[in-house]
């Protein structure tokens, strides 16, 4: 339906106009009725539907309507398939349009900078590049079906600690980078309705309040056309919020955000024009929603709970898997042990805590799938409300495992151990599931451990297990995927989406996190997960991108369309992948870009592509990517833009970011000069490093070091001429007056730099 907006908010009164800019309640936003604009609802919603049920208490924490739980956005980045995330995307949307709800709240798009924290599992990666990649097929699948999306929480929001007074001290580079990458593509590739910003500051300023976050990056760079919506209880100040881009108040204000608009409009501190900006944006989102409400909107309940399935198969990552001990045989002896197996841990809490509408028995769904002759025991093994060791539970346990030709083990952490609103302080599995572990492998050697966990953990009982399957949080159809995957019905292949340190000292965030009172320094820089390991070559216990096959794959003929381009062309990258096992799998094929001489500090690789592909047994596929500007540059802080580097790159094609199979290299020519202003104190090595202006600089140099003693010197002395030539390399220019013995004066300097800017200046503008 055609409406004209703008002759809308002409009819409002000022009051209905600041109406518009806080929530109703807790799940609504306001409509005028006499003009004719519905209240519309959102709700969360990232890996399932949390809406409401009516009965529910009024601050919307508790009594959700039943709706497929998928997994959590941990599992489905694992599973490294953008259809599949899609697919998912769909599902929601139509669940979503089922129940009237306008708005999903989701993808959280942050980075997982600390495997502390407390909402890891709701954020897809380490990497910004698959982090966005996700999110924004999460959001195509969702907006597809007439339903919008709020991606979250922009920006910088990597811990619980303190969340909604910390401020994030993030130098300019990490953060267009790391922190702000990992948003920007799923903005601009999915175009969500909605971004939701966060509690917590950004270098000093509220992110609620950052004219910087909110209206010069996220609409005039990147061009967001929805609303900002905060983060529920993110406000400050209302006015600046407003004034900085936040149209958007939640959940309800009653009146307080309201009054303070009402007062700065009138008293002229806010521009109306503003406000009017802002209720059209609210306008257009509302209207939306209500012209893509589909009627008797409906969906199969088993056909999602199915798609949870495939989704939670394929996103469990096969960590270990000696002698191939799975898949386990449908005729074995199977002890399953652990109270998880009965009362499995699914999805992560807080506000995305969804109300399932079934929920598989791990134990009953192994039992259904082995054959009538094999004999499938359950022992507890563990208190999942306690630390404490139950040694009965334990013995009970090992009679269990030796009556048996192997025993799977139900590990992971309890919810009371990681939940939305505060982070772990350790990376420890509960105490009693760490000797229980020891425990039955002392009395079975074919132990298979089953982690539901949200985030990495610290396993030094690994040598203790044959195999490990991490299952994270895999939402309510968990049991019929790992059972699938334990007796070979399905073959693993899912890749980590992070990486799991061997203790948590060796993360690189380690020093720095959570901060101090209010302030928390990413001191790390640029170097977050696998670019920290890789670069420092700290050994993780698996690396980013890891994960193992019931198959094998071989990989060869890498080819690339151009290996001599400019920034400003595209380069087609190729290689064939084969399975060479006798089962079909699927493999995801990683390509990773390194600059191999960089004057800027850089990540020794980073994951630039990434193509997930099936195979039958022998047979071979040929993967593509294509690589533009982004994949060579890095953000150059004076330029203010992405800035690739003339220089030789390296192409390298893995199975994880520390297994690389194939390598080739291509050199890219920058097509935008970088202008070095040259000064008395420039060196004398970055202007013959400087290839615009190297020989000039040359010839200009040995004239300036004619009647130089030192060169004198370093004449008079082979041996000496290497050390010189070091010593030179980073001598300021003021320095050849210095010690001309007055024979090189400041004016003949000032000469030699003014040459020096001019020619670059010619050249920069030819």
């Amino acid at each position: 339906m055609t409406r004209d907006i703008r002759q809308l908010i002409e009819q409002m009164t000022l009051e209905e106009k600041v109406g518009m800019c806080s929530g109703l309640d807790f799940w609504f936003l306001k409509g005028v009725e006499r003009l004719g604009i519905p209240s519309i609802m959102v709700t969360d919603g990232p890996h399932g539907l949390r809406k409401q049920a009516e009965d529910a208490d009024h601050l919307g924490l508790s009594n959700s309507v039943p709706a497929t739980c998928f997994p959590s956005a941990v599992g489905l980045a694992s599973s490294w398939d953008r259809k599949l995330i899609e697919k998912v995307g769909i599902a929601l949307g139509e669940e979503a349009q089922a129940e009237n709800v306008g708005v999903l709240l989701g993808p959280g798009a942050n980075i997982k900078r600390s495997p502390l924290c407390g909402r890891n599992f709701e954020y897809f990666s380490e990497d910004p590049y698959l982090s966005s990649e996700m999110a924004a097929n999460h959001i195509k699948g969702i907006q597809s079906q007439g339903v919008g999306t709020s991606l979250k929480h922009f920006a910088a929001n990597n811990q619980e600690h303190r969340r909604m007074s910390t401020n994030a001290v993030v130098d300019e580079r990490t953060l267009r980078e790391i922190y702000l990458a990992s948003f920007e593509q799923a903005v601009k590739k999915a175009e969500p309705w909605t971004v939701m910003c966060s509690y917590n500051k950004v270098n000093g300023e509220f992110a609620a309040e950052s004219k910087n976050l909110l209206t010069d990056i996220l609409r005039d760079e990147w061009g967001f056309e929805g609303f900002v919506v905060s983060d529920w209880g993110a406000v400050n100040e209302r006015v600046d919020g407003l004034e900085a881009g936040l149209e958007l108040e939640m959940p309800s204000s009653y009146g307080l955000g309201d009054n303070k608009i009402l007062a700065a409009v009138k008293s002229g501190k806010l521009s109306e024009v503003k406000l009017d900006r802002a209720v059209q944006r609210l306008l257009r989102i509302i209207f939306m929603a209500v012209d893509y409400q589909k009627e008797d909107a409906s969906y199969d309940k088993k056909e999602h709970h199915q798609l949870a399935k495939q989704v939670a198969s394929e996103g469990m990552v096969l960590l270990k898997n000696d002698r191939d001990v799975l898949p386990l045989s449908e005729d074995n002896d199977i002890a399953v042990i652990g109270a998880l197996a009965k009362k499995p841990r699914y999805q992560g809490g807080g506000s995305s805590h969804i109300n399932p509408t079934q929920l598989d028995d791990i134990y009953e769904e192994m039992k259904r799938t082995a054959s009538g002759e094999s004999n499938i025991a359950y022992a507890q093994g563990y208190d999942l409300d306690s630390d404490k060791v139950d040694d009965q539970l334990v013995e009970e346990a090992k009679r269990a495992a030796t009556q048996s030709d192997a025993a799977v083990l139900f590990i992971g952490l309890p919810d009371r151990y990681e939940s939305e609103g505060y982070d772990r302080v350790h990376l420890d599995i509960p105490e009693n599931q760490r000797q229980l572990i020891e425990e039955v492998a002392k009395v079975q050697p074919n132990v298979i451990v089953v982690l539901s966990n949200g985030a990495p953990i610290e396993m030094p009982w690994l040598d203790k297990a044959k195999a490990v399957l991490e299952g994270y949080l895999g939402g309510q159809a968990l049991g019929g995927a790992i059972t699938d995957i334990l007796f070979g019905n399905v073959n693993p292949s899912g890749k980590l989406a992070e990486t799991f340190p061997i203790k948590l000292s060796d993360n690189p965030s380690y020093l720095n996190f959570p901060g101090e009172g209010d302030t928390v320094e990413y001191k790390e820089g640029i170097f977050v997960g696998y670019r920290y390991y890789d670069t420092k070559e700290v050994e993780p216990l698996f690396p980013f991108g890891y994960g193992l096959s019931y198959t094998t794959f071989e990989y060869s003929d890498l080819s690339i369309s151009q290996k001599d381009l400019q920034d400003t062309d595209t380069v087609t990258v190729k290689v064939t992948v084969k399975n060479t096992g006798e089962v079909a799998g699927k493999e995801v094929v990683q390509l990773y870009v390194k600059d191999v001489d960089s004057s800027v500090i850089r990540p020794e690789k980073e994951l630039k592509g990434f193509e997930k592909v099936a195979l039958q047994p022998g047979e071979a596929k040929e993967v593509s990517f294509t690589l533009d500007k982004r994949a060579f540059a890095y953000y150059n802080v004076e330029l203010q833009d992405w800035h690739v580097e003339t220089g030789d790159f390296e192409i390298l094609i893995g199975k994880s970011s520390q297994d690389i199979v194939l390598k080739d290299s291509i050199h890219v020519t920058s097509t935008v000069p970088v202008q070095q202003t040259i000064h008395r104190n420039t060196t004398v090595g970055d202007l013959l490093a400087n290839p615009d202006i190297a020989s000039l600089a040359k010839e200009l140099l040995q004239e300036a070091n004619k009647h130089n003693p030192l060169m004198d010197a370093a004449a008079d002395s082979e041996e000496s001429s290497e050390m010189m030539e070091a010593m030179m390399k980073y001598l300021p220019l003021r320095a050849l007056a210095n010690f001309s013995g007055g024979h090189f004066t400041e004016e003949m300097l000032q000469d030699m730099i003014d040459q020096l800017n001019e020619a670059q200046k010619q050249k920069v503008l030819s």
